[in-house]
């Protein structure tokens, strides 16, 4: 692939992560999502440090200047949710893994 379109394509990955990450982000700060969050017995700040981190991430990686320190931020975020998924007896991470693993990809591509 020639470097154009490598770029091409990061850039459409950047994009399209951050705009799914951040309205994900700010469904999961949402009143009814802490409802939800209570059934896990964590304590509700985890919650708030998660969706605020994808939010300043989210931001960070959209904008051009800010990209890689974003995308950089996102995985630190996505790296810390797999983990307390797993010491809760969580597994299902696949989609964090697949996020983080994009983020990667932007961070080290750009």
């Amino acid at each position: 692939m020639s470097p154009a379109r490598t770029q091409t394509a990061l850039t459409v990955l950047q994009l399209v992560l951050g705009v799914v990450i951040l309205i994900e982000a700010v469904l999961f700060l949402l009143p009814a999502a802490g409802h939800d969050f209570s059934r896990t017995h964590m304590p509700s700040f985890i919650r708030l440090v998660l969706g605020w981190g994808e939010i300043i991430g989210c931001v960070l990686l959209l904008l051009p200047r800010t990209s890689i320190r974003g995308a950089w931020m996102l995985v630190a975020v996505f790296a810390l949710a797999i983990l307390i998924h797993l010491v809760h007896g969580i597994y299902n991470v696949g989609n964090l893994v697949i996020y983080a693993a994009a983020a990667f990809a932007v961070a080290s591509g750009k």
